[in-house]
């Protein structure tokens, strides 16, 4: 019954407090017990931090929620320890007993977390073989961010010391990051380099709280000789996970280790982080790079193409540069659809056939791609439909309605755009990629009972597509 009632709970708090909440917090702790006589509910966390955090955040979450799903007014909350068992005949609400204070302790696991374990290898690089610098076309867009990630492998953490690279998905970032790390790999195999996406150092903190393994999360970091940080963006809004990435920066800036940082904007852009830190990103050489003109989306192809051992010609690589504006993810993925086309259906590539690949669901050869369908069009076809706007679909506002129609607005994104659960949360007021998937999954139930309301959802779809 307990079990049940904690489940409902989470439920309730999803709702309430959101996803990363849960996630982070209360699916560490466990509700071991309640006393219906003094009216107390028994809980037990993983650990000092876990406890402090939910005490100084949360009580009045639980204490009325839980005492809603019991029937019961405002329970006061108590932390026990994991191996000594409540003493029911010494413990009031004024006078725990010892049992009732926290004393570290672990608990079980629980059954879904959806969260990645503290890797227990020193020697996880993360680092991609295939990124180096020698198959990196450098151009007018990316010549500065080229020159300072080959810099910092000639003397890590003596020269521009953090890296921070910045720009638009798709450009390059990462292919330096893992460029650098193979580098310096090459040059001292004994070198500890630790490539890490912002989201998996998000995740490994959270496990690292969760599952009392906070030592071995400090121990790793603190050995790194050159720590690669992708997307770093997404630690804002996650407070405590910025104030463990603060510690880890100043130790290793401090021991003259070599720091690089990634991100989609400038470092002072970057909302939800404390000015501290993002101070400190910017402490080094600070270099974007942008979407490279024709010649250099040419190269791009052409090196591309000889990677692949195929062969593209310069009118074929000029036809296929000249479509995609967006990214060289985009580019090269044009590049491979031909290439593969051809393979299978064993022609050559030529410039009749990139267009029969590329151009198929035109009414005319030349017929360019279809309006992008972005975040702002959706947004302003709800705005239309339901009277909110970007602003408030953006801010923090739990208001029922508004919930309602945030929820619509991720569904409708992940729908008609090829955006990723991140940047869609991100986009609505730095939301973590879980509460995205609730959302969807939410719209996607009330579309299965409601037939008006899915007759709506495609008369706005077709709006903003047409």
């Amino acid at each position: 019954m307990l079990s049940r009632i904690w489940e409902d709970f989470l439920l309730i708090a999803r709702e309430e407090a959101g996803s990363r909440v849960v996630e982070t917090w209360f699916k560490a702790v466990a509700l071991q017990r309640w006393d219906a006589i003094t009216n107390v509910v028994y809980l037990q966390a993983p650990n000092q931090f876990v406890k402090d955090w939910v005490k100084n955040n949360y009580i009045p979450l639980l204490q009325v929620n839980l005492g809603r799903l019991l029937h019961v007014e405002m329970p006061k909350i108590f932390f026990v320890d994991a191996i000594e068992e409540v003493k029911e005949s010494s413990t009031t609400p004024n006078q725990p007993s010892a049992s009732a204070t926290f004393l570290p302790a672990k608990v079980a696991e629980p059954m879904r977390t959806g969260i990645m374990r503290v890797p227990s290898s020193k020697n996880q690089s993360h680092i991609n073989s295939n990124y180096v610098f020698s198959n990196f076309v450098v151009g007018p867009s990316n010549s500065l961010a080229y020159a300072a990630a080959h810099a910092v492998t000639e003397k890590p953490g003596k020269l521009y010391n953090p890296l921070f690279i910045y720009g638009n998905s798709g450009l390059g970032k990462t292919h330096l990051l893992h460029a650098i790390g193979n580098q310096i790999k090459a040059q001292n195999k004994r070198a500890s380099v630790l490539y890490q996406t912002a989201d998996r150092f998000v995740n490994e903190f959270i496990s690292a709280i969760r599952f009392d393994k906070m030592h071995k999360f400090q121990e790793k970091y603190k050995d790194i000789d050159v720590l690669l940080i992708d997307d770093v963006q997404f630690i804002s809004n996650k407070e405590q996970t910025q104030e463990a990435f603060f510690h880890i920066f100043n130790t290793l800036y401090d021991a003259h280790k070599q720091l690089v940082f990634s991100s989609d904007t400038f470092p002072q852009n970057i909302q939800g982080v404390a000015e501290r830190l993002r101070s400190r990103l910017a402490w080094g050489l600070v270099t974007d790079i942008y979407m490279p003109g024709i010649e250099t989306k040419v190269a791009i192809l052409k090196k591309k193409a000889e990677l692949s051992n195929g062969m593209v010609s310069d009118e074929v690589a000029h036809f296929i540069a000249s479509r995609v504006v967006s990214n060289i993810r985009e580019l090269e993925g044009s590049l491979v659809r031909v290439m593969a086309f051809a393979s299978l259906t064993h022609q050559s590539v030529t410039i009749d056939l990139a267009r029969k690949v590329l151009l198929r669901n035109s009414s005319s050869p030349e017929e360019q791609a279809p309006r992008t369908v972005d975040f702002e069009r959706i947004l302003q076809h709800l705005q239309k439909q339901y009277g909110y706007s970007l602003n408030e679909m953006q801010s923090k506002s739990r208001n029922k309605d508004l919930a309602f129609v945030r929820q619509v607005a991720m569904f409708l994104m992940k729908k008609l755009t090829d955006k990723s659960l991140r940047d869609i949360g991100m986009y609505l007021g730095g939301r973590d990629h879980s509460t995205v998937m609730h959302a969807i999954s939410k719209i996607e139930q009330h579309s299965s009972v409601n037939n008006e309301f899915v007759q709506k959802i495609k008369c706005i779809e077709d709006e903003i597509v047409g």
